[in-house]
């Protein structure tokens, strides 16, 4: 009983801040999915909803998605994702999580600290690889794309659409990857169809809080979800 409150409120909580910002589903679902279920299952329950989420948003939000980046981190991504495939396979995932809750914290307080990067097509491609890597490895492709935009000053609407774009491609090979890779069951396929009146509900609440987000909030978030997840990853490996 107590597992199954915790998976609604998980994917209640995820699924709102993924349509009111682009991001954050992967961020906030994937490290508390760990605790009711095995990695292979929390990652491809991750990748199966935003999914659904993206494809629900995607129509809505066309105008404000910048192609070319779009297309730019889907090269670099084809790249990433086999990397990331082949970590998720042969390194220790506690070694692996270290490593990466360590780098996104050090990265955000750089961007806390005013870093920032101008925006080149070279960067986008390596962007999207390093997106890639982190799907296949870990199911969080957002902390790369999300630095990445955070650091350019990318306005929350074209760094929600472009972002939600983005994953329709990447979340759907990474879904392929990893089901010829590690298998799949038939418990990831029910969870995710029983999220799915949650993921509803989430998708309503999410595009009216993003009407209401001014970009010194959105910026915050970025900053506090990046934290959370640093913190989260390393608290988990100590």
């Amino acid at each position: 009983m107590e597992s199954i409150f915790l998976f609604s409120f998980i994917i209640l909580v995820a699924s709102i801040l993924q349509t009111s910002t682009g991001f954050g589903f992967s961020i906030i679902a994937t490290p508390l999915l760990l605790l009711i279920f095995e990695p292979r299952e929390a990652i491809q329950i991750n990748l199966v909803i935003s999914l659904i989420i993206s494809c629900a948003l995607i129509y809505k939000i066309r105008h404000d998605v910048d192609l070319g980046i779009v297309k730019r981190f889907g090269w670099g991504s084809v790249f990433g994702l086999p990397v990331g495939t082949v970590i998720f396979l042969l390194i220790d995932v506690e070694v692996l999580t270290l490593i990466i809750s360590v780098t996104i914290l050090l990265l955000t307080i750089l961007l806390m600290m005013r870093f920032r990067l101008k925006q080149t097509n070279h960067r986008d491609y390596i962007a999207g690889g390093f997106s890639g890597a982190f799907t296949t490895s870990i199911g969080m492709p957002g902390p790369p794309i999300l630095l990445y935009f955070s650091s350019t000053n990318t306005s929350k609407e074209t760094l929600r659409a472009t972002t939600l774009a983005f994953y329709l491609f990447i979340y759907m090979i990474s879904l392929i990857i990893q089901v010829v890779a590690a298998g799949t069951s038939k418990q990831i396929w029910i969870a995710s169809a029983w999220s799915l009146p949650l993921v509803v509900i989430g998708l309503i609440t999410g595009q009216i809080l993003f009407k209401r987000i001014n970009r010194a909030l959105f910026q915050k978030l970025t900053y506090g979800l990046l934290l959370f997840t640093g913190i989260y990853l390393l608290i988990e490996q100590l």
